[in-house]
């Protein structure tokens, strides 16, 4: 049996794939309508709908840069609310709510205290965090998501901000702990 192990983040185009193969792993049903868009002079991940028509903005962060990619998506986000009007005057059959919020979706290998507390104190219900982690099983590279905060409340095991990098997922197995191939692993998705 193959054990699973950390991997190396994978190019941009490749990392964006498997997050949005990911994303239901979070409990959020979003619908995928655009990726790599250039919003405010950079990239916006994924453009998303969720089933009430709120538009999600999902942005992936790199390693130790997660206080800057709270500040990119708070610049994205503006950008969005401020040409929502006009993406819905060319599609109209997208599923927005025009009234609807547009919330933010984070993910990166770790949030330190000083990006959970912005986040918090910037919008403690519209911005949801989790961080990812790539694998390798066998030739195979995978994402594993672990919500953070998400619709304004912390989860479970992540209450420590000084601690969220160490926090084992959800069953409380370590990567050490996973043996699994592919096939196997999806059963327990």
């Amino acid at each position: 049996m193959r054990r699973l192990a950390l991997a190396p983040v994978p190019p941009d185009p490749d990392l964006r794939a498997l997050v949005r193969a990911r994303l239901g792993d979070l409990g959020l049903a979003l619908r995928v309508l655009a990726e790599d868009v250039t919003g405010l002079d950079a990239s916006i991940d994924a453009v998303t709908v969720d089933l009430r028509g709120t538009v999600v903005l999902v942005l992936i962060g790199t390693a130790g840069r997660d206080l800057e990619l709270l500040a990119h998506a708070l610049a994205q986000r503006a950008w969005v609310r401020e040409h929502m009007g006009d993406w819905l005057k060319l599609a109209p059959a997208l599923g927005i709510e025009s009234d609807a919020p547009v919330r933010l979706l984070l993910l990166a290998p770790a949030f330190g205290p000083r990006s959970l507390a912005a986040a918090r104190a910037v919008d403690p219900e519209g911005i949801d965090l989790a961080v990812y982690r790539c694998v390798r099983n066998g030739a195979e590279t995978d994402v594993l998501l672990e919500p953070v905060r998400l619709s304004g409340g912390d989860v479970a095991g992540h209450e420590d901000p000084t601690d969220v990098t160490a926090v084992p997922f959800r069953t409380g197995l370590t990567d050490a702990d996973l043996g699994l191939s592919a096939a196997e692993r999806r059963l327990f998705d």
